[in-house]
């Protein structure tokens, strides 16, 4: 994965989008801002940002991850791993489903991927300091480049969906506490059920996590 710094960006997720339209796919590649303008959120929202949270979007081919992951739970697979790798430097962050990362019932970031034709994108924004009373931050202390050496080391190591899955089973239990935003509906998560592609059993629908 190549990782490129910039200063200040109004989006990673929008530039980097722009930039493989005007350049062409060469190969996996990162972008990565501690200042961010104008993020993009889940379904079109904006993400608030302040300046020292860390933010960064990443393309890669969609043959190039791993076999037996759904493509619509991208979202649950790439917060994951990040999740993990949080929670073994001593954070307490947990995922709720899909994309949202959270210490104890307050939101920190979240994750948002698109796909483009054999391309997919994901955006990440983690709140390291404190934005207004509606978020959290970090819990812990991190060096952001070796976290993003680590984090793309596991991408790269096609960690299956199967064991990924495994380990997200037990702590989905915990968004069953809150609630999740499904066609513009907030709709309480306490009856959902997991299933093995990464989408719930919800009032007799199956919902993605794609977003």
């Amino acid at each position: 994965m190549e990782i490129r710094y910039l200063k200040s960006v109004d989006s990673t997720h929008t530039y980097l989008k722009n930039y493989i339209k005007n350049n062409g796919y060469i190969n996996p590649l990162c972008i990565v801002t501690n200042n961010q303008t104008s993020g993009i959120g889940s379904r079109g929202n904006s993400w608030i940002g302040v300046e020292g949270n860390l933010f960064f979007s990443f393309v890669v081919e969609k043959n190039s991850l791993p076999s037996d992951l759904q493509i619509q739970s991208a979202s649950i697979y790439f917060s994951y791993i990040l999740k993990k790798i949080l929670k073994s430097l001593g954070s307490k962050l947990w995922l709720k489903w899909p994309n949202d990362f959270y210490i104890e019932n307050s939101k920190i970031g979240g994750t948002i991927t698109t796909l483009s034709g054999n391309l997919l994108f994901c955006g990440i924004g983690l709140n390291l300091k404190s934005v207004n009373d509606d978020f959290t931050k970090l819990d812990i202390n991190i060096d952001m480049e070796s976290l993003l050496n680590n984090y793309f080391a596991k991408i790269e190591n096609k960690i299956s969906w199967e064991d990924v899955l495994k380990e997200y089973m037990v702590e989905f239990d915990r968004s069953k506490s809150l609630y999740a935003t499904i066609n513009n509906e907030r709709i309480p998560l306490i009856n959902a059920q997991l299933n093995s592609d990464g989408s719930i059993n919800i009032n007799n629908k199956k919902v993605f996590s794609l977003r």
